[in-house]
């Protein structure tokens, strides 16, 4: 892997190097635990579905299962964190990098305002950036209309269009955090009926040993989701808790360091 594939990785993930990667990580993680575990074992049927010999009429076969699958979405959904905590970080290292003047006695007319506009004016897209789009919307603002009232609003406008726009960037997040529950259904509910299929009404004796571990297994995938979506929502609440942070951080450093720096000179 080239440097500068990995300070991209680093310094700004896109989704079409994170996803692959995710799913390289996950077929690992996989592989791995095939070593470790021995199939057939207990801890290989409850991760990995492994058996060393499939129940009749068993439908996947290793390592297409439903547990496996779980782990490639679970992975999927790391790395999307994975994203949206590097830009989280990013947003809050603009703070520290002195885009606006911090010393106290500093008041700021209209022409101290350009020279600022354009030194933030490469450092924001559509994608990054909170801190310096609000420093050039709020100049943009104000040397538009020299009053210091239209541009708060301007800026609590801004902020809360900000704050949709985090809000969105977590919905495949959201969507994973249900379908993973919702594939572990699946699998206990097939479980359930190839347990079912294995009930002869016309037979004196059923294979009532077959019918448990059957029904065992279709209950584990359901486990597995439901840890899994478990360590996912965790990750969620704290990554979108530090991006949501940034965005309260920037708002309150133009109100300070801009906002309440502004003369109109009337």
């Amino acid at each position: 892997m080239s440097n500068s594939l990995v300070a991209n990785l680093w310094e700004r993930p896109r989704a079409w190097a994170i996803l692959p990667l995710a799913v390289v990580l996950a077929g690992g993680f996989i592989a791995l635990l095939t070593q470790l575990l021995p199939a057939g074992g207990p801890a290989a049927l409850v991760i990995l579905d492994h058996h060393a010999t499939p129940p009749p009429g068993y439908p996947f076969v290793y390592p297409f299962t439903i547990q496996n699958l779980i782990h490639l979405l679970l992975f999927i959904g790391l790395g999307e964190i994975y994203r949206r905590w590097r830009a989280a970080a990013q947003e809050q290292t603009l703070l520290t990098q002195g885009l606006l003047p911090e010393e106290y006695a500093v008041v700021l007319q209209s022409h101290d305002l350009p020279p600022i506009r354009a030194r933030v004016a490469t450092r924001y897209d559509g994608e990054q950036g909170f801190l310096p789009g609000l420093i050039d919307l709020c100049i943009l603002q104000f040397l538009a209309s020299r009053s210091v009232d239209q541009t708060v609003s301007v800026l609590n406008s801004s902020l809360e269009l900000l704050m949709h726009r985090v809000d969105l960037r977590y919905t495949l997040l959201r969507y994973l955090t249900w379908v993973i529950p919702t594939v572990g259904f699946i699998g206990t509910v097939i479980g359930i009926a190839l347990a079912l299929a294995m009930i002869d009404p016309s037979a004196a004796v059923q294979p009532l040993g077959e019918i448990a571990r059957a029904l065992g297994v279709s209950f584990y995938t359901t486990l597995v989701a439901l840890v899994a979506s478990a360590i996912l929502v965790f990750f969620v609440h704290l990554v979108q808790a530090r991006e949501e942070l940034a965005v309260n951080a920037a708002g309150r450093y133009v109100l300070v360091n801009l906002i309440n720096r502004l003369y109109s000179g009337q």
